[in-house]
């Protein structure tokens, strides 16, 4: 870290730390961390297909009481997110990136199969040295068979 400007020494730095936390959003819902999630993205406004949510407690609640968690205490599926790019103002200490994300499910009773696909657009920002989300918008444009995978898709079959 530049003493001087606060800023990374190297901004390659910067695209790796926001790299990581787009994928450790990922691994957290996979595994059925909604604290997790909701720590995650304690600085930050989530908005998905209901309302804009802020806040650890809030996010936690609303993925508890969105996704249907197995025995296993995950989802039982997989995020995959590509066409991760990224723009960094070190400056300015933001970050913008878009990337696209599809999720996989598989069950007993469920052969794996792709159950959503849409795009993150989200923005970060530096405190205090550390990068950090303050908004992830979700944006899902091809939706199948979430009916194991939402409260509100299964209550409508």
């Amino acid at each position: 870290m530049s003493t001087s400007t606060g800023m990374p020494d190297d901004p390659r730095l910067s695209y790796r730390a926001i790299e990581n936390l787009i994928a450790r959003y990922a691994e957290l819902v996979d595994d059925g961390d909604f604290a997790g999630v909701g720590t995650l993205l304690a600085e930050a406004t989530f908005t998905g297909t209901g309302e804009p949510v802020s806040g650890r407690d809030a996010i936690e609640k609303m993925f508890k009481d969105t996704l249907i968690v197995y025995a296993d205490g995950t989802p039982r599926t997989q995020h995959v997110t590509t066409n991760v790019a990224i723009e960094v103002d070190e400056q300015a200490g933001t970050a913008v990136s878009r990337s696209y994300v599809t999720v996989f499910q598989a069950l007993p009773d469920l052969p794996l199969q792709p159950i959503a696909a849409g795009r993150y657009r989200d923005r970060f920002e530096r405190r205090d040295g550390q990068w950090c989300f303050v908004e992830r918008r979700v944006r899902i444009n091809l939706i199948g068979d979430v009916s194991r995978h939402a409260h509100q898709a299964a209550a409508q079959r």
